[in-house]
């Protein structure tokens, strides 16, 4: 399913009760990479009774299949409310996004940074604990090794994005421009990265690499970026 045939069957299913259907993420930033990137979508209506997401539901099911992640849905009053519990995910949809259909009701949102850096460092710290999680499940393979790096990188490039907010008001809207631009403030192997990128696209295979190294060096860098987040949160917390 497409953008264009999402957006109409969203409007369908949802009539007046629908107030905007917004794109963000890698595809809105120019930062795609086909069929190995999801399309990420936020819905924002005036009501999310029962019957509403029963509306949405077999629309959401065949954008899945398509290998999406469902609809992030929304009331604009319960998106104003989120503001300050969200401010990683509500300042990149802010900062770079695209209407598809309806208003445009992100731009004006006013976002708290109050939390920022406490939400960087849990969702950095969460995340990474999944990941060693399912490492473990995948008993040392090579090929699921990298499936589980592969899988998590965009995440964490997201969360790294976020951490330059830290240190900078410059925040290129591509991930990896804004990897390069921490590297300056929090030194890291950008190579590693770049590695489980070239996995992620097709241009490397699993058999080319040792998935064991890769892993070990690609957990400590994210270790380094999360010390460097709690480093600043114990900065600001003594002042």
């Amino acid at each position: 399913m497409k953008l264009e045939k999402l957006t109409q069957e969203l409007e369908k299913a949802c009539g007046t009760n629908l107030k905007s259907v917004v794109l963000y993420g890698s595809a809105a930033a120019g930062d795609h990479t086909g069929k190995r990137s999801d399309y990420n979508v936020l819905v924002v209506t005036d009501h999310l009774r029962s019957e509403a997401l029963k509306a949405f539901s077999k629309t959401a099911k065949a954008w899945a299949r398509a290998g999406n992640p469902p609809p992030l849905l929304f009331t604009m009053e319960r998106l104003n409310k989120s503001t300050d519990v969200f401010p990683v995910e509500l300042l990149d949809i802010k900062e770079c996004h695209k209407i598809l259909t309806g208003e445009d009701v992100v731009s004006n949102l006013e976002i708290s940074t109050d939390n920022l850096r406490l939400q960087i460092e849990h969702e950095l710290r969460g995340n990474l604990i999944q990941l060693r999680q399912q490492y473990l499940l995948s008993a040392g393979n090579a090929k699921e090794v990298c499936s589980l790096m592969v899988r998590s990188l965009s995440s964490f490039l997201v969360l790294f994005r976020a951490s330059l907010r830290l240190f900078s008001n410059d925040i290129p809207q591509k991930k990896f421009q804004a990897l390069e631009k921490l590297n300056e403030v929090v030194p890291v192997p950008l190579e590693v990265f770049q590695t489980v990128e070239k996995l992620k696209n097709g241009s490397l295979k699993p058999k080319a690499v040792d998935a064991e190294a890769l892993f070990e060096k690609y957990t400590k860098t994210i270790e380094c970026v999360t010390d460097a987040v709690d480093a600043h949160i114990q900065k600001e917390n003594a002042v």
